[in-house]
């Protein structure tokens, strides 16, 4: 059986693959042609090489896969990335956006930052690295020109929908969007995860946003949910 690749009935930007087993998985097509990130699969279709984007690493992957409804990412899309790690995640938005798009990454742990800048941000004209706080946006703010139309927020800290909106007041235009993956354990282990979800939901609320859905991530994450929202 041979590969076959079609792009998402929902999403612009995401395709769905057909292995040769037959499974199915997400893919991203590659904007650095040649290169993985994090170990994942190259194939080729049509002359377009794409990577097989696995759900066990991105929780982007995890949410599409678990019914999400809104992306609100695409081609020429400016993102601004909270907690970029070493660019598994980063690196997907990156194929989706395009050379006419940027994805702003803000990653507070040096040595992650070193990786992403040296495999992923090397080869690819529309990221930005930036080691800071996401508790500071004020920090990076002169680097940022404009605003942008979506912010990704993946932090591993108590108050991270303060964090996200404290980011949105700076750089979200207006309308924009925010996707925030929520990680119960890093909020309050002695809640259970649906309580934190509510409870972080309740904080974009306040802070003027339109939640939109909130999609749990298991199996693909355990204690995880992508919220989405828009001001």
């Amino acid at each position: 059986m041979h590969i076959k690749i079609k792009p998402h009935p929902k999403f612009a930007e995401i395709y769905q693959v057909k292995l040769e087993d037959g499974t199915q998985r997400l893919a991203t097509r590659n904007l650095a042609v040649g290169r993985t990130v994090y170990g994942e699969r190259l194939v080729r279709f049509k002359g377009v090489e794409y990577r097989v984007w696995d759900a066990f690493r991105s929780k982007l992957a995890a949410a599409i896969l678990k019914g999400l409804q809104t992306v609100p990412i695409t081609l020429g899309s400016r993102v601004l990335y909270l907690g970029a790690a070493s660019g598994t995640t980063p690196s997907h938005i990156s194929d989706m956006v395009g050379e006419e798009g940027h994805v702003y990454c803000v990653e507070f742990a040096s040595r992650s930052l070193r990786d992403l800048v040296d495999n992923v941000c090397a080869y690819r004209v529309n990221m930005s690295p930036f080691l800071e706080d996401a508790r500071f946006p004020e920090k990076y703010a002169l680097f940022i020109s404009g605003k942008v139309d979506c912010i990704y927020c993946d932090i591993a800290q108590p108050e991270q929908a303060k964090v996200l909106a404290d980011n949105a007041d700076v750089f979200l235009k207006s309308h924009g969007w925010v996707m925030l993956a929520v990680k119960s354990q890093s909020i309050d282990v002695t809640k259970a995860p649906e309580e934190v979800y509510q409870q972080e939901a309740r904080v974009l609320r306040k802070r003027g946003f339109n939640v939109r859905e909130t999609v749990r991530l298991e199996p693909y994450d355990k204690a995880h949910a992508m919220i989405t929202a828009q001001r």
